[in-house]
């Protein structure tokens, strides 16, 4: 009971005769507190004591798996003019489409026959490489006429040449008779003057002996010119040789000046064609591009140059184009300190943005609206935003992603570690420690070992 003074007559008021009095200092009321905070008190203890998966978070995006199905934009090859468009935005293409023809703004394009006369130049030049071809040819067929001809002159300079050698050895021997004769007329002389002046012969045969030894001697001299005659032939035949040797050689040596003058135009021609020809595949396909084509089935994202008759430069995004059908991942960043604790193959929680979910970080299997996921590559280089990244794939092993999600939207990740007990968890937490360093089994699986 308490008594409480209340104005200036002193009069006492008892709280016990009021309800809430009543409720305020009844003793029950403690003791049913008491028990309350006694039972959260072993609930509390017990929860400490309850599994907590440790886990690594990290927020990223819908991706695609493979560089080949991300949005991309389409440049042109050559710098042009927008003549015409054959999509709309939001339109379906197939791989080959034309989605908008364009035209040369370089002077040097703009005939529009440059295909056709450039393979004319080319099949000219080609006619003159033949033609060059036969030059050749012929010219070998002269160097061989005239090794031929060069042979025969020769064979027949050296036939003359044994013919003068065999006449001067000919002459030689009639020289030597006639010396021969020129002796035994002198000594029928020497002895008919001798038998003369003895008196055993007479005067006409003295003369007679003269007159045959004269006879000899003018044969004797004659011989001897037509021995020198011989020889001279023989020089001449040698100087004929040479002759022919020299002069054909000075043709076949014209000949063949001639034959590598044509080689060298072939070989020119042929350069020419080849340019020529490297000319007209690169004008063929230049007008192949002037008509921008779909490059794989998709969507028609956005015209990043609207229009027609505006100009762009080579290698400038003309348009933006969404594959069709390809293969969702998620890109996600964690922390350089968690970087040890993710491998390839390991196991991924995603939840989407925009995708209803109930998330218990700790107790995944106890989540709503979670999607499994695998680890597919881990980069090895920080990323600008000081993170590491870190590439996704659905589980096989989990249901399939919703169908309705697309490249870009916004992801929330859990990659799952061990299981720990709560009050661990919180200490760690408290602590700012890293969660326990895991590496997988067998090189790649999704299964946790604790070192």
């Amino acid at each position: 009971m308490l008594n409480i003074s209340q104005n200036p007559l002193n009069k006492t008021v008892d709280l016990s005769d009021y309800k809430s009095g009543k409720r305020v200092f009844d003793k029950s009321y403690y003791k049913y507190f008491n028990r309350f905070l006694g039972a959260f008190a072993i609930v509390g203890v017990i929860v400490l004591f309850l599994p907590w998966t440790q886990n690594i978070t990290g927020r990223g995006n819908v991706t695609t798996l493979t560089p080949d199905q991300r949005p991309q934009t389409i440049q042109s090859q050559i710098p042009g003019r927008i003549e015409k468009w054959f999509v709309n935005e939001g339109d379906h293409v197939k791989k080959g489409d034309t989605i908008m023809q364009i035209s040369e703004v370089k002077s040097e394009y703009f005939d529009p026959n440059l295909v056709e006369r450039t393979a004319q130049q080319r099949d000219a030049k080609a006619f003159s490489v033949k033609s060059y071809e036969q030059k050749v040819k012929a010219t070998d067929v002269r160097i061989a006429a005239l090794q031929n001809e060069r042979s025969l002159k020769l064979e027949q300079a050296k036939n003359k040449l044994l013919q003068s050698k065999l006449k001067v050895q000919a002459d030689s021997i009639d020289l030597e008779a006639a010396e021969t004769n020129l002796r035994i007329a002198q000594t029928k002389y020497n002895r008919a003057d001798t038998l003369y002046k003895d008196g055993f012969t007479a005067l006409k045969n003295v003369e007679d002996a003269r007159v045959k030894l004269q006879e000899t001697q003018a044969k004797r001299i004659s011989q001897e010119a037509k021995l020198l005659a011989s020889k001279n032939e023989v020089i001449n035949a040698q100087v004929e040789i040479s002759r022919i040797k020299a002069e054909y050689s000075d043709k076949v040596s014209k000949a063949q000046s001639d034959k590598f003058t044509a080689q060298s135009s072939q070989f020119d021609s042929e350069a020419e064609v080849q340019k020529l020809e490297n000319q007209y595949s690169n004008y063929k396909i230049r007008n192949s591009l002037l008509y921008v084509t779909a490059p794989y089935d998709g969507f028609i994202n956005k015209a990043l140059r609207g229009g027609v008759g505006v100009t762009f430069k080579e290698g400038e995004e003309l348009v933006g184009i969404i594959p069709d059908n390809v293969d969702l991942a998620v890109e996600t960043f964690v922390e350089p300190i968690d970087l040890p604790l993710i491998h390839k193959g390991e196991k991924v929680r995603v939840q989407f943005d925009g995708w209803p979910a109930i998330i218990f970080s700790g107790w995944p299997n106890v989540s709503y609206g979670t999607y499994g996921a695998e680890v597919v590559a881990v980069e090895r280089f920080i990323s600008p935003n000081g993170k590491f990244r870190v590439l996704l794939k659905p589980d096989p092993e989990d249901h399939p992603w919703p169908q309705d999600i697309r490249a870009g939207s916004g992801a929330f990740t859990m990659a799952l570690l061990d299981d720990v007990p709560i009050w661990f968890e919180l200490w760690r937490q408290l602590n700012g420690f890293p969660p326990n360093y895991y590496q997988p089994q067998d090189g790649g699986s999704s299964t946790k070992a604790k070192k």
